[in-house]
């Protein structure tokens, strides 16, 4: 099976918590990637990384549920972490994007909490899944 294939697969066969987290990873890698082209003074791949990060904040953002509290939290969040990325854009600040990615590697840690103690709730607090 080839490495595409691979990434197919788990992305067809994952559960919506598991493509949220997969989403978070995404973002801090684009954002990884846009340090570095500033690094390199790569300002055409700077720019596309970091738009490549604010597409998946802004997914984030449309697809947050208005009904739910947590809503009314995080859309603030998401909101700010978008306009860092667009001033480390503009800026070619990596300072700015130093906290976007933390900001956002914060909310991945959490996510993937919410997902191992959702997976121990379901299969039982002896298993291993």
């Amino acid at each position: 099976m080839s490495i595409q294939a691979y990434q197919t697969n788990s992305v067809e066969t994952a559960s919506p918590g598991e493509l949220t987290l997969m989403l978070y990873n995404g973002c801090l890698k684009f954002i990884k990637l846009a340090g570095k082209a500033i690094d390199s003074r790569d300002y055409e791949q700077k720019n596309i990384n970091i738009q490549k990060a604010q597409k998946i904040i802004q997914e984030f953002m449309v697809t947050l549920d208005p009904e739910a509290s947590i809503s009314k939290e995080i859309m603030p969040l998401y909101d700010y972490i978008n306009r860092r990325l667009l001033d480390a854009n503009l800026k070619n600040d990596k300072n700015i994007l130093g906290e976007a990615s933390e900001l956002v590697g914060e909310l991945r840690d959490t996510w993937k909490e919410v997902i191992r103690q959702t997976r121990q709730e379901q299969f039982g607090k002896g298993g291993n899944a």
